[in-house]
């Protein structure tokens, strides 16, 4: 039985999903044919290179891509194809059911808005919830999501990396999500904060019991605090399954090179005479 057999239950699946960027003379096709399930409570790493198509069929999944690219495929959660979805059917999806932690949050927000304006507007936008309600919820959600409540006050150029990227996961769960999307969360942060704020994300979704899909080039980092695996090579899924089954026996030749790599990259250094 596959791992990532598909259930239309408590479960966000992507079915055959292609995705292909449309420039000036010239396609890529990014994703190919991919397919895989992230269901409730669990946490799912989808590992490769730089490149690979991880943060495209991430992206695919709340249809957050440019405009132009060209999608095929199934979307599903609890039985409902996303895919197919109107935009403003799609908006009552994202946050409550679905939610993003983007790569690189500075990106996420908008300059001249206070961090807390940033949680209350989707609090009020999404679960219609007053601007007062929205600022204690929002006090809430940033110790939740290891901030000090002082935090709220300051400016997204205010923050650290890390501060950001914390914000970002409060925001993300405002609407206490189903599923949470992360693309990797930890890029551009130095080791400790990398370590900490992945412990946050993952310590949240574990207990809140929501699926977690973590696209990262870490391997050693998504096996892990990852439930299983899926590798990604050149748009394809080449391998999927337990992260101790992934990381002990790889099956496919890029994911034995990539474990080789790691594993040349953590030997001692020869001691000269």
């Amino acid at each position: 039985m596959s791992p990532f057999e598909p259930s239309a239950e408590n479960a966000v699946e992507i079915r055959g999903l292609s995705v292909t960027y449309r420039g000036s003379g010239k396609s890529v096709r990014a994703v190919k044919d991919c397919s895989l399930r992230i269901r409730r409570g669990e946490i799912i790493g989808l590992v490769g290179e730089s490149g690979s198509g991880k943060s495209s069929a991430l992206m695919a999944i709340p249809r957050l891509l440019p405009a132009g690219t060209l999608v095929t495929g199934q979307i599903i959660c609890d039985g409902t194809d996303i895919a197919n979805l109107s935009e403003e059917e799609l908006n009552k999806w994202r946050w409550r059911r679905i939610a993003l932690v983007p790569q690189g949050a500075m990106n996420s927000f908008t300059p001249h808005l206070s961090i807390e304006r940033h949680i209350t507007e989707v609090l009020t936008c999404h679960m219609g919830m007053s601007r007062r309600e929205g600022r204690e919820r929002a006090a809430d959600l940033a110790l939740t999501a290891g901030l000090e409540t002082s935090i709220l006050t300051r400016y997204p150029h205010e923050l650290s990396g890390g501060q950001k990227q914390r914000a970002a996961l409060a925001a993300a769960i405002a609407c206490d999500p189903d599923f949470l999307l992360a693309d990797e969360p930890t890029t551009a942060l130095d080791v400790i904060t990398q370590s900490e704020v992945l412990e946050t994300i993952t310590g949240l979704a574990r207990r809140r019991g929501m699926g977690l899909l973590l696209v990262t080039h870490d391997l050693p980092l998504a096996a892990g605090v990852c439930d299983r695996l899926a590798v990604m090579k050149d748009g394809l899924i080449v391998e999927k399954g337990l992260s101790r089954q992934i990381v002990t026996e790889p099956a496919h030749d890029y994911t034995k090179k990539l474990i080789e790599a790691i594993r040349a990259m953590e030997k001692p250094p020869e001691v000269l005479p």
